[in-house]
């Protein structure tokens, strides 16, 4: 149950906070705003320099939020009563743990609405399809409650609060990072829905086991009355129906398909999982269907960018998972994908991304830090004279080769199957940067 949100802030108030990572995404902009509404004296500090979070640092202008930008400052960290933590900064991290030694409590922004909420939430965690799913989600159950849809999607939903009733439904996209720091709350979601499970994020996990321990979160402290809502065709989460004190519901990516404007199979396993969600809350197949239909996708997500040539290009930099770019590769005919792969290395296997771009890709355009263990997974499976194989040295130079080889009736897709943070700030960034390019030289 949530705590008193009276209680919660007198937690905050008088005190030296220090909200460790402002970001782009709106997390830490959300934390800052709401500490400081509460009378808290908050301190930003983020190694990223100040012109790469200018958004962020005027959404908070006029807060009485002061920002430390560039660089960690000891002094902010030392001597804080409380650290609120972006999901991407480490328990581990040395002024972290300097801190939490001198007596610093922390928690984290998702940990702070999750203790508050006071409507019905329904998380949405996975390796692959959360963020759609969750979209889907919550347009389906706008179709019969008010509903609010964040996480790790969107802006922060701690400042609405007083806009949040009792009798609406709140949709959370839930990351590993977002649900391991969440488990001394002991509070998992109403409705909990897992897409699916495969090795991503082991850089920071470091064991598969660990990766699926931080996902588990979503559940492990449901009560009877709650539910949690597997994939049939999932094999690594299939054990998991034992583990959770709920009922277990699954959802089929194989059933009735529903009409979609998005593409691909993906997607129709994103819809069923958003609709086992709903079903949870008594939305019947009918409202959710025709809210589907209506679904547009989501920006960086299979993202139509422009016709040129009779060449399609797509933008799927949210990809950063390998799985995620073979579902991507597959929502094309064979042969028709020149893929722009390749990103910041997370030390996950590219053996099955290998035999699919072999398999199926027209050509392979590998970039960024991954590039030669990528292309290593590629060429041994290579039968014949496609995929054309491209190494190139910087994002530029690997747009203008995909256009290159592109022709038309293809499709020139990003799905780089790795984060962004050797190149880019963000997948965003990343995004953006390819329309601009393919507009640009269009």
């Amino acid at each position: 149950m949530p705590t008193d949100r009276e209680q919660v802030e007198r937690r905050f108030r008088g005190r030296r906070v220090t909200v460790v990572g402002l970001g782009r995404f709106g997390g830490g902009v959300g934390a800052a705003r709401w500490l400081a509404k509460v009378g808290a004296n908050v301190s930003v500090s983020d190694k990223a320099p100040a012109e790469s979070l200018a958004e962020s640092a005027r959404a908070l202008q006029g807060c009485g939020v002061e920002l430390h930008l560039g660089g960690h400052r000891r002094e902010d960290f030392i001597g804080a009563d409380w650290l609120v933590l972006s999901p991407a900064v480490p328990l581990e991290a040395p002024l972290v743990r300097e801190a939490v030694a001198a007596g610093a409590q922390w928690t984290t922004e998702i940990n702070l609405l999750l203790e508050q909420c006071p409507a019905e939430i329904v998380g949405i965690t996975g390796s692959v399809g959360k963020s759609t799913t969750t979209a889907m989600a919550g347009a389906v159950l706008a179709t019969r409650f008010r509903t609010h849809v964040g996480g790790n999607i969107g802006g922060s939903l701690l400042e609405t609060l007083d806009d949040i009733a009792a009798g609406d439904k709140v949709v959370l996209e839930l990351s590993s990072f977002q649900l391991e720091r969440a488990a001394p709350l002991r509070i998992s979601p109403h409705v909990a829905v897992v897409t699916n499970l495969s090795p991503n994020h082991l850089d920071r996990h470091g064991t598969m086991d660990a990766y699926a321990a931080a996902k588990k979160n979503i559940f492990r402290f449901q009560g009877t009355g709650d539910v949690l809502v597997l994939n049939r065709a999932c094999e690594a989460t299939a054990g998991w129906t034992d583990e959770t004190p709920g009922k277990v519901d699954w959802f089929d990516p194989a059933a009735e398909p529903f009409e979609l404007s998005v593409p691909g199979a993906h997607n129709q396993a994103n819809a069923q999982a958003a609709w086992a969600a709903a079903r949870a809350l008594g939305v019947q197949r009918g409202e959710a269907a025709e809210a589907l239909k209506e679904f547009a996708g989501l920006p960086h997500r299979l993202e139509f960018v422009a016709e040129q040539g009779g060449v399609r290009f797509c933008n799927d930099s949210k990809c950063t998972t390998p799985e995620g770019a073979i579902v991507a590769l597959e929502a094309f005919a064979p042969r028709t994908a020149v893929i722009l792969v390749g990103g910041y290395d997370k030390h996950v296997s590219f053996d099955a991304l290998g035999r699919a771009l072999a398999g199926r890709a027209k050509a392979v355009v590998a970039l960024g830090a991954t590039r030669e263990k990528i292309l290593a997974a590629v060429r041994p499976q290579v039968a014949g004279n496609l995929p054309r194989i491209v190494s190139a040295g910087d994002f530029a130079s690997a747009v203008a080769a995909a256009r290159r080889l592109a022709e038309p009736g293809d499709v020139v897709l990003l799905s780089p199957a790795c984060a962004s943070f050797d190149m880019f700030d963000n997948y965003e960034q990343r995004g953006q940067a390819f329309g601009e390019l393919v507009r640009r030289d269009g």
